[in-house]
């Protein structure tokens, strides 16, 4: 038996394995791609090989080789010989508006997004933080947004000791967190926001308001504490006494921060708390702000956002109003 009559059996063969009747076997939805679906556009509008192949810059050999390509794949003739060239067949006419909205979204996947415009932006924003961030900075921020994106939407979030802020950044429930933990986590993006001191809050009258504090002091006074903000972080005053091996005398906890200057007023307890936070509330409630006669380090203040919204453009402006508010002079107001 000669070469050709070999090659020629081996292709009935492979037609035979490829289908049965009109229906393909072998070849699946995978065999299709975004290449023959301009192919085929082409040719059911054109309804010839050489006319497709000029719109297409291809040669006419190549465009007829991916035509055999589809017959294989879809079980149909999809283009038949008539009087005036091509006609497509029932099964390549039916094609065509599935090809047209195949097309349509393939070309929304490689399109970059329009550029992003703040003032008609109406996306929800997220903010998810702890409550020790005085309310002033937080208050100038919501008024940056309404003035850059009058019709964008910021919902904030609490940050209880059962919240998982990673999860909720990277599900989407959150754009954004704002944080001071020593150690966040190396799988989300972090930038820089300010630093803080630690002080200690309490009412004006306190026996302790008027004296020069010492550590031992300090630590026998009575303190008022936060409950963790997150699971398995713990606060800069306690990693320090930890670290000391000191031990402060406890005798209350608060879930809130912005609660704990209305219970100083009633109580000896000494609240220690980030000086802007104290500074805030001294300012309208009869408060004293000492300092902490320990070596506590500062503490910094952070963004943390997941790499799902990294190159968003709504996303990335967002940020950036945070930044440019928290990271400026700390309001007076």
């Amino acid at each position: 038996m000669s070469g050709k009559a070999r090659r020629r059996i081996a292709a009935v063969y492979l037609r035979a394995r490829h289908f049965k009747g009109d229906r393909p076997l072998a070849l699946g939805r995978d065999a299709i791609d975004g290449h023959l679906l301009r192919v085929l556009h082409h040719l059911l509008i054109e309804g010839s090989v050489s006319r497709a192949a000029r719109r297409l810059n291809q040669s006419q050999p190549a465009v007829s080789s991916a035509l055999r390509r589809l017959r294989e794949i879809t079980g149909d003739q999809l283009l038949v010989r008539g009087r005036g060239g091509m006609t497509p067949t029932e099964r390549g006419a039916a094609l065509l508006e599935p090809v047209k909205l195949a097309l349509a979204q393939l070309d929304a996947i490689v399109t970059p997004p329009a550029q992003f415009e703040a003032n008609v932006c109406r996306r929800e924003f997220n903010i998810g933080s702890p409550d020790y961030l005085d309310a002033r900075a937080v208050g100038d921020v919501l008024a940056k947004m309404q003035t850059g994106a009058p019709s964008a939407q910021i919902n904030l979030h609490s940050m209880g000791a059962s919240a998982s802020y990673a999860g909720a950044l990277e599900s989407g429930e959150m754009d954004v967190v704002i944080g001071n933990w020593p150690n966040p986590p190396d799988t989300l993006r972090t930038t820089a926001l300010f630093q803080d001191r630690m002080v200690l809050l309490m009412r004006r009258t306190h026996p302790l308001a008027d004296e020069e504090l010492d550590a031992r002091r300090y630590l026998e006074a009575s303190h008022l504490v936060p409950t963790p903000y997150s699971v398995g972080q713990r606060g800069v005053v306690d990693m320090y006494l930890a670290r000391e091996r000191l031990r402060r005398n406890v005798v209350a906890h608060v879930p809130y921060f912005n609660m704990a200057p209305y219970l100083l007023l009633q109580t000896d307890m000494v609240f220690t708390a980030p000086a802007r936070f104290a500074e805030h509330y001294a300012s309208f409630l009869p408060l004293a702000v000492r300092p902490v006669p320990l070596d506590l380090p500062p503490i910094a203040y952070y963004l943390l956002w997941h790499d799902r919204t990294h190159h968003s453009a709504e996303c990335r402006w967002f940020r950036e109003q945070i930044v440019s508010v928290l990271r400026g002079p700390w309001p007076t107001h």
